[in-house]
């Protein structure tokens, strides 16, 4: 895989210049929220202008859209800097080129590839060139999706953030999603002892991806059971991801001086530390992660992300995905299983 990626956040509409290319079909379907009440205000319409390729992009005929817990936040308003109501809803997707922009030279018609950029769950979408990664030879479209967002996230969190090393024992939240399977998947192939947090029927899934010891966040005391399972020393590195309450247990549950809490998602809500605690009661390092983020304000740390990222595809580890795949018109009803924590590794919308 290359090292090309743009995770900037989405915009409230896709590019739309003097019309598509020819063998294009002028307007296409797609999802628009159509408020900021929620996925249940996701309407499939039919008459979405299809963009055409500006300068230094691609278009793309969208083979699958990626569905993350971004999309929900911003259907509620709720992400940070996310589009306003209305909007083409989604921002990932994998898909066939079908037309180049000016200056695109790297890539040709008929590549299949995987980026970022709003307006995702649509038929067609624009893409910055620079910031496409090719599908890996063997896989398809449907296999694709989560392998920036997901898995690029999860490997920053473990390996160049985390620092997690052979023997450690590591925490993961929300195991039983994309971000979290991936992160269990290679927390153990790098020798580390796995602790997970799933509701009950999603066991199985999490302890087959590789986690030593699952844990019914909606049960058990975490914080307390971390505890037990590490001789009272805790984990000594938390993958938080959830916020709310459990952001609490993940404070709690990080191994006293060297624990390392890092924070990617807030899926559960908003949550805070003070400087007092970090000083008398939570003497941990906690580290801030937005992959997008990380991409443009530490391209070198994301070009070791991609490279590290292609070894673990030669491996064996990073493999291509099972996701659970829904039509695009049934987008409204995937956003809300999401929501509801009634899903199981990563979601995709097919066109």
């Amino acid at each position: 895989m290359t090292s090309r990626t743009d995770v900037s956040r989405p915009a409230s509409a896709p590019t739309a210049t003097a019309g598509p290319p020819p063998g294009i079909p002028a307007t296409m379907r797609a999802l628009r929220q159509t408020t900021l009440n929620g996925p249940q205000d996701m309407r499939l319409v039919t008459d979405v202008p299809v963009p055409a390729p500006g300068p230094g992009e691609v278009l793309i005929r969208v083979g699958a859209a990626g569905v993350n817990f971004a999309d929900v936040m911003q259907t509620r308003g709720t992400y940070h800097g996310g589009p306003l109501a209305p909007y083409v809803a989604g921002f990932e997707a994998a898909g066939e080129v079908v037309a180049l922009g000016q200056g695109v030279t790297d890539l040709t018609l008929g590549d299949h590839v995987i980026g970022t950029g709003p307006g995702a769950f649509a038929e067609y979408l624009a893409l910055p060139a620079a910031g496409v990664t090719r599908v890996p030879v063997g896989w398809t479209d449907e296999q694709a999706p989560g392998l920036i967002l997901n898995w690029a996230t999860a490997l920053a969190a473990l390996r160049p953030l985390g620092r997690l090393a052979a023997g450690e024992t590591v925490l993961i939240h929300a195991a039983a999603g994309g971000v979290g399977q991936a992160a269990v998947r290679m927390a153990r192939h790098y020798g580390a002892t796995v602790i997970a947090t799933a509701s009950a029927g999603k066991h199985d899934t999490v302890r087959a991806a590789g986690a030593h010891h699952v844990v019914d966040y909606r049960e058990a005391d975490v914080a307390a059971e971390v505890l037990r399972l590490t001789d009272g020393r805790g984990a000594d590195l938390v993958l938080e991801s959830v916020g709310g309450a459990t952001f609490r247990a993940s404070l709690a549950a990080a191994r006293r001086v060297t624990g390392r809490v890092v924070v990617y998602g807030v899926a559960g809500g908003e949550a805070t530390v003070s400087n007092w605690e970090l000083n008398f009661t939570h003497q941990i390092h906690l580290i801030g992660l937005h992959i997008g983020v990380l991409a443009q304000h530490a391209p070198a740390v994301f070009a070791e992300l991609t490279a590290e990222m292609s070894a673990l595809m030669a491996a064996g580890v990073l493999t291509p995905g099972r996701p659970t795949v829904y039509d695009l018109a049934d987008g409204p009803e995937a956003l809300a299983a999401l929501e509801a924590r009634a899903t199981v590794g990563k979601l995709v919308l097919r066109p």
